[in-house]
């Protein structure tokens, strides 16, 4: 299976339990890898049968900053099904982190990976 990948896209959102974190919107890093056939996209040089990757990371941002989770395993699976909404996405591999949310280190995260049979 073929891999269309999103890198490092921002979101701005509220996410999180705590009380400041419901306050103001704050930094959620996204990254997706969808699995998809892309031989027909080649043979065909036709953005018709392509996977709209620039659409999909609209979405995923749009839903991102709106959504209000209080965990990133809840909004990891929003995104989830929203790529897989996608025609032609079989499978997707979700990656969201709060950057600075653990003192000491980078980023915190979840990583989930979903599939239309299940």
């Amino acid at each position: 299976m073929d891999k269309i990948f999103i890198k490092d896209l921002v979101a701005r959102g509220i996410i999180g339990v705590n009380d400041w974190e419901r306050e103001k919107p704050q930094e959620i890093l996204i990254n997706i890898t969808v699995f998809t056939d892309t031989r027909r996209a080649a043979e065909s040089d036709d953005l018709a049968n392509c996977v709209d990757y620039r659409a999909l990371a609209k979405k995923v941002q749009a839903h991102a900053e709106t959504s209000a989770c209080f965990t990133v395993e809840a909004l990891a699976e929003d995104l989830a099904d929203i790529c897989l909404e996608e025609r032609g996405v079989e499978k997707v591999i979700v990656c969201v982190e709060k950057p600075g949310a653990v003192r000491f280190s980078s980023s915190v995260g979840v990583e989930i990976e979903r599939s239309r049979d299940g």
